[in-house]
């Protein structure tokens, strides 16, 4: 884990973002297209943690998008190339463009300073979104990711951040995924060598670091 310094070094709040990954009803919400998914989302604490991060940004000034997954009615533009979406197709709850589906779950509060960023394709929150501009534009020099699912989501947002050329910090404790234990072994053996691996009180300890004001 990163010292105090290193971390705090690098969640500069005029140049972080924090970016939420499919934290929405139809997939962490109580009535999940991925009970399984979702349950693990609130059970081990990760659902809670990304609200936590997620209101000490607001009060911190720290820039927050969240990116959703969803798709139209009539599946135009969707992915049909590989098992999980054609498996996404039959679930019993659809996430359908301006449903219930795809609102962010509660506890995570939104604000009007939020970015709300939708896709309708592919597997990664920010390839193919506004995502990556909307960064640029903002002046983000470090993504924290958070979210769901450590299986495809989460690992695809952090190398994309990286590839781009942000510095990416993982809370590890605020993503999850299935089974309960691919998520710390996803994160020791593939995230932790490209992105800076803490806690979220680690990162709320920067957050909430008192601000100073020119005398």
């Amino acid at each position: 884990m990163p010292s105090y310094e290193q971390l705090s070094a690098l969640l500069d709040p005029d140049s972080t973002v924090l970016l939420t990954v499919e934290c929405q009803q139809g997939v962490v919400g109580p009535d999940s297209a991925l009970p399984e998914l979702a349950e693990e989302a609130r059970s081990s604490g990760a659902l809670a943690n990304v609200a936590r991060l997620v209101a000490a940004a607001h009060e911190g000034g720290i820039q927050v998008v969240h990116a959703i997954a969803e798709r139209r009615p009539d599946g135009r533009g969707a992915n049909r190339n590989a098992r999980l979406f054609r498996a996404a197709e039959r679930l019993p709850v659809q996430q359908l463009s301006g449903t219930s589906a795809v609102r962010v779950a509660a506890p995570i509060e939104v604000t009007e300073e939020d970015f709300v960023v939708r896709r309708l394709h592919g597997l990664s929150p920010i390839q193919g979104t506004d995502v990556d501009a909307l960064l640029r534009n903002l002046g983000c020099r470090t993504l924290v990711v958070t979210g769901v699912s450590a299986n495809v989501a989460i690992p695809n947002a952090v190398f994309d951040a990286v590839n781009r050329g942000y510095t990416a910090v993982v809370p590890a404790d605020a993503v999850a995924g299935v089974p309960s234990d691919y998520t710390p072994a996803m994160i020791r053996n593939t995230l932790a060598l490209v992105a800076t691996v803490a806690t979220t009180d680690e990162v709320l300890g920067c957050f909430e670091r008192p601000r100073v004001t020119p005398g």
